[in-house]
């Protein structure tokens, strides 16, 4: 590890207003002053192909953040986009979690060997040491990550929300697909969120990465990268993908200016990236965690939560209680343990059902099954078999949402960092409470409870007509698994 820093700082570049995106949408930002334009991304490959077309748009900078960013196919397509576009001149800024780097370090250094390409590690782990024994012997430190899913083109658009890089993210995983929602937004909102990037980008936790790299990378190496890239990507079982990416509806409307936007304020709330530094208990109150509960007792009316991983704690299940105690319809859509990609965390959430249950929560869990009409809606090989919620959202009173990084569990609200919008719009409030009203019953199983023998309360999963009496689509030994790990004191970190 690096004993020099600070890193040299640098910020999101002024003066793009010459820029061919800002001469498209500033002309409607303007028409809608101290508004943002919002457009969701529900699409996987509609993500992905948005991305594309504003990297291929971009003249002076791309500043990318995320969690995990994977060497896959849309990866590598992704990693391609940004080196196409330093080729042009552009200034790359990419900022990475060490979470998911082990092994990839060195083609990391690779890339930043470009001269427009920059990129940085956050909170890193030892190198030359064993990663998961620091996960132990370093707990507390390398356990706490940074979250954050942001995609900022010449500081005028930005895609934000859940989704990671990498093929499950964006339908192109030939086994599972990962439900996910992003927004798509223009206007003020996209300074704020160009802040908080030089907030993290200018941290002592953000280390470049050719400081970690065992072996500095040579002159031809960055060539010998990019051709392995466009050779995978060039694959005769990828190219369906990649065209269609390329076809999608929303690069024309991105290209041509026709996008049609939500209008409203929009506000980014975010956790700084030195909480990661503070113990819990020395934790400031301007956290998201903080933000996200003030607006949860605003709500009059009705709240619904899209959150896959989702362990509300004795005092957070009293909290969504409470707001029902009052008159509020809480709706909760989450994974169930066939759907879900992190069993542990399904035994610290499978603790509070019941509880939840009896004080009027509505909880439904994602049906791991797609359908076949839907399969075959998906065209060519990647057409997964099975679904998996990965959306964070929130709905409050069908008037406000927050889309972001931010799950309801433990980890997101003191270990990690997050990021999200919170968007006054009554158009996508509504539209998304629609969606739950009509989609969720068809696609996720409703939990009640009903009396076992008439004596102890036993939870039921009812879907179109049809009960279960245990975990839908799981089988006994993992069953078993989650109640062994229900038995481990680590909710904490969940």
């Amino acid at each position: 590890m690096p004993d020099e820093g600070p890193w040299p700082n640098s910020h999101t570049m002024s003066h793009t207003q010459d820029t061919p995106i800002a001469e498209i949408y500033q002309p409607l930002t303007q028409a809608h002053h101290g508004l943002s334009g919002l457009i969701p991304l529900p699409e996987g490959r509609q993500a992905l192909a948005a991305r594309t077309a504003l990297a291929g748009m971009a003249v002076k900078s791309i500043d990318a953040q995320y969690y995990l960013l994977h060497n896959d196919l849309t990866g590598k397509f992704f990693i391609g986009e940004l080196m196409r576009a330093a080729d042009r001149g552009v200034r790359i800024r990419l900022l990475v979690d060490d979470m998911a780097s082990w092994g990839q370090t060195s083609m990391a250094a690779v890339l930043s060997f470009h001269p427009n390409m920059e990129i940085r590690i956050f909170n890193p782990f030892f190198r030359g040491g064993g990663r998961w024994a620091q996960m132990v012997y370093r707990f507390g430190t390398v356990t706490r990550r940074m979250h954050n899913k942001v995609f900022i083109a010449d500081g005028q658009a930005v895609i934000l929300g859940g989704r990671n890089i990498g093929n499950a993210y964006f339908e192109a995983h030939p086994a599972i697909e990962f439900g996910d929602l992003d927004v798509l937004a223009v206007g003020p909102v996209v300074d704020a969120v160009s802040a908080s990037f030089d907030r993290y980008w200018n941290s002592n936790l953000a280390v470049p990465v050719e400081r970690l790299a065992r072996k500095l990378p040579v002159q031809d190496s960055l060539e010998t990268v990019r051709k392995s890239m466009e050779r995978a990507i060039a694959r005769p079982k990828n190219t369906a993908y990649v065209q269609g990416l390329c076809q999608d509806p929303i690069v024309r409307s991105i290209l041509e200016g026709t996008l049609c936007f939500y209008w409203g304020r929009a506000q980014v709330i975010q956790d700084p990236p030195e909480k990661i530094l503070d113990p819990p208990e020395r934790q400031t109150q301007d956290l998201v965690a903080d933000r996200m509960a003030t607006l949860f007792d605003e709500v009059r009316q009705e709240l619904i939560i899209y959150s896959p991983y989702f362990v509300p704690g004795k005092k957070g299940a009293d909290y969504l209680i409470s707001l029902c105690q009052r008159g509020v319809r809480v709706r909760v859509l989450t994974n169930s343990l066939a759907s879900t990609d992190v069993a542990l965390v399904h035994a610290g959430y499978s603790r509070y059902r019941k509880r939840l249950l009896r004080g009027g929560v509505g909880l439904y869990e994602l049906d791991r099954v797609i359908s076949r009409r839907d399969r075959k809606a998906k065209k060519g090989k990647y057409a997964a078999s099975k679904a998996s919620l990965h959306t964070k959202s929130f709905v409050l009173d069908r008037r406000q949402v927050f889309i972001g990084s931010l799950n309801l569990d433990p980890r997101s609200f003191v270990e990690n960092t997050e990021i999200g919008l919170l968007m006054d719009s009554p158009e996508i409030g509504r539209n998304m409470g629609k969606w739950f009203d009509s989609n969720v019953p068809a696609i996720a199983f409703k939990l009640g409870l009903r009396k076992n023998h008439g004596v102890r309360d036993q939870i039921r999963w009812v879907k179109t007509g049809k009960t279960h009496i245990r975990d839908p689509h799981a089988s006994a030994l993992k069953r078993l698994w989650v109640y062994l790990l229900r038995l481990l004191p680590v909710e904490s970190q969940l």
